[in-house]
């Protein structure tokens, strides 16, 4: 059993007893030697192969000592009431006592000889001792057997674990000699790139400085080109001046030749008109004069056909058809033969009645020359008013006209500023979309940048922790998890922020979609109402239209009066041609009644009869020149009222425009205000970009210090921490093995040991029996005899017992055997899966390293190249955002000026607009006071100076606190600038018309 220990080498002779001490305290405190990698990876083998020894020696000396037996030094107690009893020193350990006086519950009944023999036994029983058996005892054969079977088992993995471990140490000590070489190689490298660096630190110190005198005169440069621009924005705001007055004299020149056109071209019309009026006037002449030729050749006729009425009847119903006016002579004629026929008969009768009826007559024919000169003088007042309505018409169609004229201009420079006002929009969209364009481009290139800076920052670090890592990783262990924990709740509040953030971005990205929306209806509203400032101008053009027309109409009634007028003159002189042919024809009546023998009429007679034709034809001519009179005053009155009403519709339509505009003002006031606020939103998105910039650059920078913290960790704990867990872990599972290996090997030794005993005693009370049994004679009771064999039965069947005990003992000693070669399969199973480190894994590991620190050589080589490249183009990018910017405040200052320009034409619209109103309101009134409606508010001369010098106190209280506000508060001095001007040209007005009263 001794032979493990024969075969097992001194391995812990290896490393003195000093070096396993140094290792095991710097692998407790955490710290690393300076010594080098190497040494540290070395001892941790030296340390796991000491600790495989150690558990070989172990396990060899429990085999030495499972061969011994040591007594035990308990002692059977003694008990009466039982036959057996327990007792442990262990959990696991069992003893049998067996009492000596089994048989005294059934010997009760037996004789008092037998109690000396019993007490005997006693005696014996307390003398006796443990028995140990000893390993060449018959009954421990097959237990020995089964545990050298598992010991032979045990040490041949052992001794083959032994010839690898020797193996293994010479391949790692020539290892570790050649990992001293690399790293002095290593660490000359290092200094040779340390020297590198701080050449490279030099000439980047130089650089700088060479950046700075560069940045220094391109500063003097841009100060420079700065001026020079000022000089050229002046000359070429200067030129911009000259232009637009040249442009406004140009449009001026443009009005006044059409104005010079338009009057030149209503000359013509006026010559044209007067040259027909004259044509026509000489047309009428010749016609007069026909007429009256006609007239006289009627007379004639009439004379002629009055002499000859019988016979030539027929011939007067012919020429009836060739004239109208004889005809009607004709029938007067015959009326008035009639009437003279009639009158004969009752001249006599009707004598003073006529006398009479003469007198009446001249009183109404003077009633009706007063009417008939009432009537022409009402016709002159009205030819006089309708001079003065035509002059004051003709008036306010001039300064219609020149409304008119200076709306269109008015609209056209508004039209113009539109569309310069929509090209500039245009390109300052498109610059703000290059702007954008190349600050995201900055942007990027920045951030490539930063991230350019981190990785060879990173690199760098890399390098230096590499060289750095071998003395200060024991040292920064705790600083780093302190840090790590710090960046973590870092990390927390930056994630934190960047929700809030990108909770701000939604938010705002929601605002701006909103506003746009808002933007696109306000610019559809805008061009509702732009459309309906259209069609209102169209409507005021066919307004206008139809306004001359009516004029025409009414010019052409005029004519139509005047020409009414020239015909009754005219109907009158025909009058008196018909009443000196009435009277030839009453002369040529009284010859012929003379002739015929008729009564004589007197001169009186005569006179009448003439009158009362005269007046009968006075009459009918008057009321029909009455009745076309009437009709002319009609559509006068119905043209009065549609000019009324198409007055009305245009000052409603003024005023809708008026309204319209003001909304136009007021949605371009707001759509600035959104532009503004647009503005401000996009200031504040540039900044959380740039805030989310830094956070991801910080991210960043955090995640992979976390990262390379993280694995610099992983590796360290892995190849450190992992490996005094195992070494623990081995020798826990080892000192755990060996404690159950000798609780298992005492318990079975006690249950050997009372097994021992209890045969022994139980022999000794067989051989008692025996010799009892012989020497007792014949001549004894046989109920003792009985008793004996009684006893001998029990004892029998006890025997019987305790050796099915034994079996059963030694078949769990054998299963202890087995049960400790499953628990050292099972921790065999374990130690494989958790394998440790070789010298393979360290191998590559160092390899890997290399394979690291090349590569990062690498991406430092390439990573100095981006950043000369992203040098050169940030260098050409700002260039080209310092030209842009340039172009964009240019833009800006002429986007300024036509702002600046256009609310100036604004607020002459304006003031033109107010102005119309003014004056259509005081059109109103005058035409009230000329119609005689207008009714005063104010009788008196002084009343109405009090209320003047109210209403001025007024407005100049007003006045001033408009002033102090914007005095006060100058942030709203655009808003009350229109009124303020309001308020100045009305206080300019009353002033100089009180200076004129």
């Amino acid at each position: 059993m001794a032979a493990p220990e024969r075969s097992t080498p001194d391995v812990a002779n290896i490393f003195g007893d000093e070096e396993e001490e140094e290792q095991f305290a710097s692998n407790e405190s955490g710290e690393i030697s300076p010594s080098g990698v190497g040494d540290i990876i070395f001892k941790s083998h030296d340390q796991a192969q000491h600790l495989t020894t150690s558990r070989r020696q172990t396990s060899s000396r429990a085999s030495s000592q499972a061969s011994t037996v040591t007594a035990k030094d308990e002692l059977f107690a003694e008990s009466g009431d039982t036959g057996v009893t327990t007792s442990s020193a262990h959990s696991d350990t069992t003893v049998l006592q067996v009492n000596p006086q089994l048989g005294d519950s059934d010997s009760e009944d037996g004789d008092s000889d037998n109690s000396s023999g019993t007490e005997d036994s006693e005696e014996e029983d307390e003398e006796t001792e443990l028995v140990v058996l000893d390993p060449d005892h018959p009954l421990m054969t097959r237990f020995q057997s089964a545990l050298k079977n598992y010991l032979t088992k045990q040490l041949q993995p052992l001794n083959l674990d032994v010839h690898e471990m020797s193996i293994s140490l010479r391949r790692t000590k020539k290892e570790r000699e050649e990992l001293g070489v690399i790293l002095y190689g290593l660490q000359q490298e290092l200094a040779q790139l340390q020297l590198g660096l701080e050449k490279q630190h030099d000439r980047h110190s130089q650089a700088v400085t060479q950046r700075r005198q560069w940045e220094e005169e391109l500063e003097v440069i841009r100060e420079m080109y700065k001026k020079t621009r000022e000089m050229t924005n002046e000359e070429r705001k200067r030129v911009l001046v000259l232009q637009t007055e040249v442009e406004n004299l140009s449009l001026r020149l443009f009005y006044v030749q059409s104005m010079k056109k338009d009057v030149l071209a209503d000359i013509a019309v006026m010559k044209r008109v007067v040259h027909k009026a004259e044509m026509e006037r000489m047309k009428a002449e010749d016609q007069k004069q026909k007429q009256d030729l006609y007239v006289d050749r009627q007379t004639r006729q009439v004379v002629q056909l009055n002499e000859q009425i019988a016979m030539y009847n027929v011939q007067i119903a012919a020429q009836n058809d060739d004239s109208k006016a004889a005809r009607t002579t004709i029938a007067e004629a015959n009326m008035e033969i009639d009437a003279i026929i009639v009158e004969k008969k009752q001249l006599l009768q009707q004598w003073n009645s006529s006398l009479l009826g003469m007198r009446k007559r001249d009183e109404a024919l003077t009633a009706v020359r007063e009417l008939l000169s009432e009537v022409h003088h009402l016709l002159r007042t009205m030819e006089s008013e309708i001079e003065g309505f035509k002059r004051s018409a003709m008036k306010e169609e001039e300064k219609n006209e020149h409304l008119a004229i200076a709306l269109n201009r008015a609209e056209n420079e508004v039209n113009m500023n539109k569309k310069l006002l929509t090209h500039s929009l245009s390109k300052q969209e498109a610059l703000k979309v290059d702007f954008s364009t190349y600050t995201r481009t900055l942007h990027e290139t920045e951030h490539a940048l930063n991230k350019v800076v981190m990785d060879r920052s990173l690199r760098w670090s890399e390098i230096s922790a590499v060289r750095k890592q071998i003395e200060q990783e024991s040292q920064t262990k705790m600083a780093m998890k302190n840090q790590i924990l710090e960046k973590l709740q870092e990390k927390m509040v930056l994630h934190k922020a960047a929700k809030f953030s990108l909770l701000m971005i939604e938010k705002l990205r929601k605002q701006k979609f909103e506003q746009e929306m808002q933007f696109s209806k306000l610019e559809n509203e805008t061009a509702k109402m732009v459309l309906e400032i259209n069609h209102v101008n169209s409507r005021l053009t066919m307004l206008q239209k139809t306004l001359s027309e009516l004029d025409q109409e009414v010019q052409s009634i005029n004519e139509t009066i005047s020409r009414s007028e020239s015909e009754i003159a005219k109907r009158i002189v025909v009058i008196d041609h018909k009443q000196s042919a009435i009277n030839l024809l009453s002369k040529q009546i009284e010859s012929a009644m003379n002739r015929m023998g008729g009564e004589p009429l007197g001169p009186l007679e005569i006179q009448i009869k003439n009158l009362n034709k005269d007046i009968e034809d006075c009459s009918s001519q008057t009321i029909s020149v009455q009745e076309y009179w009437l009709r002319l005053q009609n559509e006068l009155v119905k043209l009065s009222h549609e000019r009324e009403e198409q007055e009305a519709a245009v000052e409603m339509l003024k005023k809708e425009l008026n309204i319209k505009q003001q909304q136009k003002v007021r949605l371009e006031n707001e759509i600035q205000q959104e532009k503004n606020e647009k503005k401000d939103i996009e200031r504040h998105m540039r900044n959380l970009s740039n805030d989310m910039a830094k956070l991801t650059s910080l991210l960043g920078k955090n995640n992979c210090t976390k990262e390379e913290l993280e694995q610099s960790n992983l590796l360290m704990e892995t190849d450190f921490i992992l490996a005094l867990k195992s070494a623990e872990k081995e020798s826990i599972e080892m000192q755990e093995k060996r404690d159950s290996l000798q609780e298992e090997k005492e318990r079975m030794l006690n249950n050997l040991v009372e097994a021992e005993h209890q045969i022994m005693l139980w022999e000794k009370k067989i051989q008692l029996a025996k010799e009892m049994r012989y020497s007792v004679d014949s001549s004894f009771e046989h109920g003792e005899i009985r008793a004996m064999k009684a006893e001998v039965r029990q004892m029998q069947l006890r025997y019987a017992q305790l050796m099915r005990q034994q079996e059963l003992i030694i078949r769990d000693m054998e299963a202890v055997v087995a049960r400790r070669e499953a628990i050292a399969r099972k921790g065999q199973t374990k130690g494989r899966r958790e394998k440790h480190l070789t010298t393979t894994d360290l191998h590559l590991k160092v390899q890997e390293l290399k394979k690291k620190m090349q590569e990062t050589q690498k991406n430092a080589e390439e990573c100095n190249g981006k950043m000369g490249e992203l040098q050169e183009t940030q260098k050409s990018l700002s260039a080209t955002i310092a030209e842009k910017q340039v172009g964009v405040a240019k833009l800006q200052a002429d986007f300024s000026a036509l702002e600046s320009d256009l609310e100036r034409l604004q607020e002459k619209k304006r003031q033109n607009l107010a102005q119309i109103v003014g004056y259509q309101s005081r059109q109103k009134h005058l035409q009230a006071v000329k119609e005689g409606k207008y009714v005063l508010q104010y009788r008196s001369q002084q009343a109405l100076d009090n209320e003047m010098y109210k209403q001025m106190s007024r407005m100049h209280t007003i006045s001033t606190i408009i002033h102090q506000i914007q005095q006060e508060y100058p942030q709203y001095q655009g808003s009350l600038r229109a009124v303020n001007l309001a308020l100045d040209a009305r206080l300019g007005a009353p002033e100089e018309t009180m200076d004129t009263a």
